[in-house]
This record gives C-alpha cells, sequence and structure tokens, in this order.
C-alpha cells in the first residue's frame, strides 16, 4: 500500500508530501520516512541526523539556513504539532528559479511534509504557539560549511503572513545578499 504522495512544486526537485493515516478507534497511524517510496522522487541517500525544534511564539521566523557544499543536504521537513508556514529558497547555481521561494502550510493536522533538495535555503514562521518540527537530513550538521539568507533581504522578497513577534539576533544579523556576487551553491 502507497503510504505517500508526492507533489511537485514549480521549483524543480523540491515536492510536497502528503502522508497517508491509518486510523480506527485507537487514534492513527502514519509514516514520516520510507527509503522505497522516497526512491521515486529520486531520493538515495541515508537520513544522517534527525532535528526537532519547539518554537512557542505565534510569528516567530527561524531561517533561511543552508549547508555549503561539500555538506549540502536535503531536509524533509515535517510539523508535529502546531502549524507553521514552511519556506524553501533556491539557490542553486544556475537554476532557472535562482532566489525563487515556495512556502506550505505544515501541520500537525494536514499531514504534508516538505522534500527539501540540496543547494535550497529553509525557514519558516510559526502560525500559532508552541509549535513543533521534526527534521530528517542528508547530511551531518557541519558548523563550518553552515549558511544563511537573511528573512528580510528584499532579493528574495518573502511575504510573511504575520507580522515578525520573535527572530534570534543570529537570524536578523545575517547579511543581504549582494546579487551581483553571490552565486549560489553549485549541487549535482
Amino acid at each position: 500500500m502507497q503510504k505517500f504522495d508526492f507533489n511537485a512544486t514549480p521549483l524543480s526537485g523540491l515536492y510536497v508530501v502528503n502522508r497517508y493515516l491509518i486510523e480506527d478507534e485507537r487514534g492513527f497511524f502514519s509514516r514520516f520516512f520510507c527509503a522505497k517510496e522516497f526512491l521515486r522522487i529520486g531520493f538515495d541517500h541515508s537520513i544522517s541526523q534527525m532535528n526537532h525544534t519547539k518554537t512557542g511564539h505565534k510569528g516567530t521566523v527561524r531561517g533561511f539556513h543552508y549547508q555549503n557544499v561539500p555538506y549540502a543536504e536535503i531536509k524533509i521537513v515535517s510539523c508535529v504539532k502546531g502549524r507553521v508556514l514552511d519556506v524553501a529558497i533556491d539557490i542553486r547555481q544556475n537554476s532557472p528559479t535562482f532566489l525563487k521561494w515556495f512556502a506550505v502550510e505544515l501541520s500537525e493536522k494536514n499531514n504534508k511534509s516538505l522534500y527539501i533538495p540540496a543547494g535550497f535555503a529553509h525557514g519558516f514562521q510559526t502560525l500559532e504557539d508552541d509549535c513543533e518540527l521534526l527534521y530528517m537530513h542528508s547530511e551531518f550538521y557541519n558548523s563550518d560549511s553552515e549558511g544563511a539568507l537573511n528573512i528580510l533581504d528584499p532579493a528574495i522578497s518573502m511575504e510573511w503572513p504575520l507580522n515578525i513577534s520573535q527572530i534570534s539576533k543570529r537570524d536578523a544579523s545575517h547579511p543581504m545578499i549582494n546579487i551581483n556576487t553571490f552565486k549560489g551553491l553549485k549541487v549535482k
């Protein structure tokens, strides 16, 4: 039995994943990942790391984070509590959708995940209090390879649905893109 639908987005390689539930009087069962099924969209890597975040306040923004080559990573992001607007930005060198973004609401109720290929920056805004996300990563975190885009960068023109209530000092201080020098990531 198929456990996922993979819905392509306008950004090549980026998918909204719909998870099927098996429900009965006790509740439900849902699969977050299956290596066999994710092969259908070309995911032939292992999951190297899984992270969990909790964000307490509605309107908080986290992001836009990425790992540079050779640690560029594929992420599968799911919301297990609350609701978030999850955003991926194409920063692949020479991509026809370079610096374009795609956003989708992820929630504990809609059973969606976002499959983010290598070469994308990622962030989100909480749409209610007390949100929790699970991230599966194809690479181990490497602090020397981390990168980020500023969430308010006019080169991205992200339209946040809520006023930003909280952001870390670190995320707020990421530099703006210099469109003449920022070439993005060269990924396979």
